[in-house]
């Protein structure tokens, strides 16, 4: 999880040490805000969305409910999603050569966890149901993947 602080930090603690920002852009700021702010919703409506189901990391010897309602009906990983989004804010607020590397650095690595990772782990807990649900719904974004 440290990891994970440490993207979310990258662009103001460069901005702090006096990395020059790449734009400076009011435009650019609002959409940040914006998403930011729809990044941390959206994460607590996916949480809460999951229930009993919620887990950090994968437990192979746990069995969890398959969640595909709510905003599961959108994306088959929301919470990422949103991180994401909430990432591409922040570097959107302090636009500098941090935090577009930090954001591309956590983008890869969550592909990486969900191909590698949970979506192995998903197919072998819960088979043709799972398979079904990633067939009709998008991996990050609805339609995609």
């Amino acid at each position: 999880m440290l990891w994970v602080a440490a993207v979310f930090l990258a662009g103001p603690l460069a901005d702090l040490s006096g990395l020059s920002r790449l734009s400076a852009s009011p435009v650019l700021v609002a959409v940040g805000i914006g998403f930011a702010i729809a990044g941390f919703v959206t994460v607590r409506w996916a949480q809460r969305s999951m229930g009993d189901s919620l887990r950090i990391g994968v437990d192979p010897n746990e069995r969890t409910g398959l969640v595909t309602k709510g905003i599961f009906d959108l994306v088959r990983n929301p919470i990422y999603s949103a991180m994401i989004l909430y990432a591409a804010g922040t570097a959107a607020l302090v636009p500098n050569a941090a935090s577009i590397a930090a954001l591309v650095a956590f983008v890869i690595s969550m592909e990486y966890q969900v191909r590698r990772v949970e979506e192995p782990h998903l197919t072998n807990v819960h088979g043709d149901e799972y398979l079904s649900y990633a067939a009709r719904v998008g991996r990050f974004v609805p339609g995609v993947g």
